[in-house]
C-alpha cells in the first residue's frame, strides 16, 4: 500500500490542526497509508519560536530522508514560516527551493492548482525589481513544459495553456517593454515545437485569467509570483494546492500560510490540506 508522508509544518501555526482534520475528514482516498512527521508539542499555538521553527525544519529533512531511502510515494507539507525557518539557518526562500536542492534538481517549478485555475510560475520567490533580469526564455520554456507534463499526468491528453505577458497590455507592441517579443514569444514558439501541449500568448495579463476561469485554457503560465497567485487565491483559496514540479516524487502543500493569529482557536479550514493530500495520492 503506497505511503504518503505528511509534515506538520510549524507547530505554532495551524498545521497540526488542518492535518488532524484532514485525516479525520473521511475525504481522503482509500488504498494509502498516511505517515505524519513532526513534533506537535514543539511549539505553542499562536506563539512562533525558534523551537517551533526548528521542529518544522526537522520534519522537512526527515521527509526528504524517507522519500530517498524508503518506498514512500509522496509528501504533503503543512505550512511553515519562512522567517522562522531562516532564523534557524534555512538558506532557501521557500519549501519549493528546499526540495529541489535536496534532490539535486535544477529544472523545477512551482505550480498552484484549484477547482477554477491552474497557474505555473516562471519566476518564484523573487522581488519584483529582480523579475525582468531573471525572466528568460529558458525559464518560460521550463515552467511551460513542466506544467504541460503535470496536466497530462492529471489525465488531460492535449492541454491548452495560456502564457501571460510581463508588462501591462502585454507590452503594447513595445510601448511598455519588449520582454514579450524578445523573451516570452520565442519560448512559446519553442514550447509548441515539443508537441507536449498547445501554447498561446503572450496574452494581456489582466484579462487572460478570466478566460482561463471560464474553461478556455487548462492552465496559465504567469511571469511572476503575484501575477499568478492573486487571481488563483481570489477564486480558489480554500481548495488550492501548491505543487513542486520536477521532483522524482510528488510534493504538495496547501496554498495558505501558518495563520499564527488563529492557531489553536478551532477556526482553521482544512480544505486546502485535504486537497493537498488528495493530489499527492493522485500523483503518486
Amino acid at each position: 500500500m503506497p505511503e504518503i508522508l505528511i509534515t506538520l509544518g510549524d507547530p505554532a501555526g495551524i498545521g497540526p490542526e488542518v492535518v488532524d482534520a484532514a485525516l479525520a475528514s473521511g475525504q481522503l482516498p482509500d488504498g494509502f497509508e498516511f505517515r505524519v512527521i513532526g513534533d506537535r508539542f514543539a511549539g505553542t499555538p499562536g506563539k512562533p519560536s525558534r523551537e517551533s521553527a526548528q521542529s518544522a525544519l526537522n520534519a522537512l529533512k526527515e521527509s526528504v530522508r524517507l522519500l530517498k531511502e524508503t518506498d514512500a510515494a509522496a509528501v504533503a507539507t503543512a505550512p511553515v514560516s519562512k522567517e522562522g525557518l531562516q532564523s534557524v539557518g534555512f538558506p532557501f526562500p521557500g519549501q519549493t527551493e528546499f526540495f529541489a536542492d535536496a534532490f539535486g534538481i535544477e529544472t523545477y517549478g512551482m505550480l498552484l492548482t484549484g477547482p477554477t485555475l491552474t497557474v505555473g510560475l516562471a519566476t518564484i520567490h523573487n522581488s519584483i525589481a529582480d523579475v525582468p533580469r531573471l525572466l528568460t526564455s529558458d525559464a518560460v520554456f521550463n515552467i511551460g513544459h513542466l506544467t504541460a507534463d503535470f496536466l497530462r499526468r492529471k489525465g488531460i491528453k492535449s492541454p491548452h495553456i495560456a502564457v501571460c505577458g510581463l508588462n501591462p497590455h502585454a507590452g503594447e507592441n513595445g510601448a511598455f517593454g519588449n520582454e514579450e517579443k524578445t523573451i516570452i514569444a520565442p519560448a512559446v514558439t519553442a514550447l509548441n515545437e515539443t508537441n507536449i501541449a498547445s501554447f498561446t500568448g503572450p496574452y494581456v495579463p489582466d484579462a487572460i485569467f478570466r478566460d482561463a476561469a471560464q474553461g478556455k485554457f487548462d492552465a496559465v503560465i504567469a511571469m511572476y509570483h503575484d501575477q499568478g497567485l492573486i487571481p488563483l487565491k481570489l477564486l480558489d483559496f480554500d481548495e488550492a494546492v501548491n505543487v513542486t514540479l520536477g521532483l522524482p516524487k510528488p510534493r504538495t502543500s496547501p496554498d495558505h500560510g501558518t495563520a499564527f493569529s488563529i492557531a489553536g482557536k478551532g477556526q482553521a479550514n482544512p480544505a486546502s490540506m485535504i486537497a493537498a493530500i488528495k493530489l499527492a495520492c493522485e500523483l503518486a
